[in-house]
């Protein structure tokens, strides 16, 4: 008795189906639809006296399907797939593939693909099958064994636009970017406006290292509502590795343009835009950009370390230049504060050096009421500790130049080592703090005295 439930509640939905089926085709005057209408009365008579009468359901099932009904369809053909065994002149492949397509269209995956895997067994190359069997494992991302199934649809049917569009977007989650770039472009040429393979595109090629293309897409996707926020981020950040600061921030301000983008993007637009922005030393707005993604994720990346070390950068236009200018410029202020650290000295320049645009070297001649020497001057842009390696290579340099003294300023701090080797060596080492002092002090006056040295003339 139990077993009867099942196929009573099935026969009540064709019933119910049927019914709909023949008040649908009261209304309509085609004869197609008058033919419909006969075939759907005649399989209910049926069904009414034998809920498993094979001839209606398929009957049921052919309208329902006809009509995209999917959850009827899906119903009728699972009971035909059951009387399969019972009898053999049903259709088999036929209703599987249908079951199939009824259940992929209900986003029941488990039992499409149970469905789908039977009517291969049954024909292997039919295109439906193993295109929705492709359809089913990239959305598993089971990418391999979609590849696998498009490649036997594409036998069959080598323009089909969703089939070249999977087989694509496929060998790109595997990373065969070449490859990839061939059936999306073919799927593009069928159907120019899918934006998000456009994207994909894009993507590939800059994974082969054809970056100009990636962003002539990415500039043509900037303005479109749903792909433009993640294609200005792409672009933004592309620019921002080719150190090209101004089209990144251009990027980025557009993608942020957009309305509801989603959060994770949001905050690597304004995150990108932020450091665009240092780089081109417009701190204010910089920090302004930080607190925004503060405020909506506290612990977002170094946001919370960034907006402490630049506060102090804003407030002083010297250290910005110290830590953020070009090299001209860093060494333009070095200049000043070796001309001014001594007090009612007269101090000459004679000899510039720079390590790449870690530190600068200065050697200076002081002539002071009390002394006259050479000075060798290192200036480290790090803000890190200063270890005693620096401070060995820049002794080793003093003896070189033959200076009598030397002095090592570092916007960061000294570690112990460091200092113990200076102990017993005539090199001062200038700190964080100290150095402050210095550059609140240097725009006074080139000649004017910075900070004096703590260690004089022995």
């Amino acid at each position: 008795m139990s077993g009867l439930i099942p196929i009573l509640a099935v026969v009540l939905v064709l019933g119910f189906g049927a019914v709909a089926v023949v008040l649908f085709a009261g209304k309509a005057k085609s004869g197609k639809t008058k033919n419909l209408d006969a075939v759907a009365r005649n399989a209910a008579k049926k069904l009414a006296q034998n809920p498993r009468d094979p001839d209606a359901l398929f009957a049921m099932g052919e309208i329902y399907f006809q009509d995209q009904k999917w959850e009827q369809a899906y119903r009728t053909y699972e009971v035909l797939a059951e009387l399969v065994a019972v009898r053999p002149t049903l259709d088999e492949f036929l209703i599987n593939q249908r079951c199939g397509i009824a259940a992929a269209n209900l986003n029941m995956l488990n039992e499409a693909y149970k469905a789908f895997a039977t009517a291969k067994a049954i024909q292997p190359d039919d295109f439906e099958v193993n295109y929705n069997l492709g359809s089913i494992e990239f959305q598993r991302k089971n990418y391999e064994k979609a590849i696998s199934y498009f490649q036997q649809a594409r036998l069959k049917d080598p323009e089909h636009v969703p089939m070249l569009r999977g087989l694509g977007h496929s060998l790109f989650r595997i990373k065969k970017y070449k490859e990839a770039m061939n059936f999306i472009r073919k799927a593009m040429d069928l159907a120019p406006d899918d934006k998000e393979s456009f994207y994909t595109l894009a993507e590939c090629y800059y994974e082969a290292n054809q970056t100009d293309q990636a962003l002539k897409i990415f500039a043509r996707l900037r303005p479109d509502p749903v792909m433009g926020p993640s294609a200005c981020l792409f672009s933004g950040t592309i620019n921002m590795t080719q150190r090209s600061y101004e089209k990144a921030i251009e990027d980025f301000e557009i993608g942020l343009r957009h309305t509801n983008i989603k959060n994770d993007v949001l905050l690597e637009l304004k995150y990108g835009l932020a450091n665009a922005c240092l780089k081109q030393q417009d701190i204010g707005k910089a920090i302004g950009l930080l607190r925004e993604i503060q405020s909506l994720s506290p612990s977002y990346k170094d946001t919370a370390g960034l907006i402490a070390r630049y506060q102090e950068l804003n407030a002083n236009k010297n250290l910005q230049v110290y830590l953020m200018s070009p090299q001209n410029d860093f060494i333009a202020l070095c200049r000043k504060i070796v001309l001014g650290y001594f007090a009612k000295a007269k101090t000459k320049i004679t000899n510039i050096s720079a390590n790449k645009n870690e530190w600068a070297d200065l050697l200076a001649e002081v002539d002071t009421p009390k002394w006259s020497d050479v000075v060798m001057f290192r200036f480290i842009r790090s803000q890190g500790s200063v270890g005693e390696l620096v401070v060995r290579d820049f002794h080793s340099h003093l003896k070189e130049v033959k200076a009598g003294k030397g002095i090592c300023i570092t916007v960061g701090g000294f570690s112990s080592e460091a200092r113990r080797y200076t102990e017993a060596r005539l090199i001062d080492l200038i700190d964080k703090d100290k150095l402050f002092a210095i550059l609140n002090s240097v725009d006074t006056s080139s000649r004017q005295p910075g900070a004096a040295a703590k260690k004089g003339r022995p």
